[in-house]
């Protein structure tokens, strides 16, 4: 989508549609609610994936056309309506197909947000050929993609060491942690140390559950101690359920981004 509605990024790309619940996260999926009301996609562990079309991927080489000319990058947050690093057999070679888009596209910052960090290592291109999945060349270097910010969601304490752990395991230009929806006080600590820009936000939409403001409050103090950009997206299930900038406590007007 172009001019994205969603207030962290400039455009949103999907490469294909479709997912699997994973987590306590995923319990009200937007996205699955979204493709089971317009028939777009089957949701699952054998639902069938279905790969956007052609000129939605040309989009991109757009954006990035225009960026150059205007001298500044956009940002593109890949993956609203599903996990591009999913380990599912039918797409596969549309992540190879992605990762050479992100190449093509030097101007734009690709957002790539998972809840599966674990397999990122494994499914990241390699030197001295792209990555394919029909060799395991996984003993050859990563490459190094210096417009990929690699993110990944925490919606609890529960989640945090197992995500955190795989996120950092290939060479990207930023890291990021989504804590939405924010289901409980989550305390970043340390990890903060290498964490370049946190997300925060309430649950939303039909059956959100309980937001503490409290929690959020916390979690800005702790990036402000370590000086990490904090954004905060939404109150979501905040009693009155403000969702506007205006609406917000005074003290959680915060929306900042990484420096380029």
């Amino acid at each position: 989508m172009e001019d994205s509605k969603i207030e962290w990024t400039d455009h949103t790309f999907n490469p294909w549609i479709g997912c699997e619940k994973v987590s306590d996260g995923c319990l009200h999926c937007y996205a699955e609610q979204m493709s089971k009301r317009y028939g777009w996609a089957e949701w699952g562990p054998n639902g069938k994936r279905k790969k956007t079309s052609e000129a939605n991927w040309r989009k991109p080489l757009s954006w990035n056309r225009k960026a150059e000319k205007e001298g500044r990058r956009y940002k593109v947050f890949c993956g609203s309506l599903c996990d591009v690093f999913e380990d599912n057999e039918q797409t596969i070679w549309w992540l190879v197909e992605l990762f050479e888009l992100i190449e093509q596209t030097p101007n734009l910052d690709w957002l790539l947000l998972t809840k599966r960090p674990e397999n990122i290592y494994d499914m990241w291109p390699r030197i001295p050929t792209r990555w394919d999945p029909r060799f395991e060349e996984y003993n050859e270097p990563h490459k190094t993609l210096s417009n990929v910010w690699l993110g990944t969601t925490v919606e609890n304490e529960e989640l945090l060491g197992k995500r955190l752990d795989t996120l950092f395991t290939s060479p990207a230009d930023k890291y990021f942690v989504s804590v939405e929806p924010m289901l409980s006080r989550i305390w970043l600590g340390d990890w903060l140390t290498i964490i370049d820009w946190v997300i925060c936000g309430g649950e939303s939409g039909p059956g959100c559950r309980p937001f503490n403001v409290e929690w959020a409050r916390r979690l800005l103090k702790e990036c402000r101690a370590e000086g990490v950009p904090f954004f905060m997206k939404q109150l979501g299930g905040y009693p009155d359920k403000r969702d506007k900038l205006s609406d917000f406590p005074e003290d959680l007007r915060v929306r900042e981004f990484p420096d380029d």
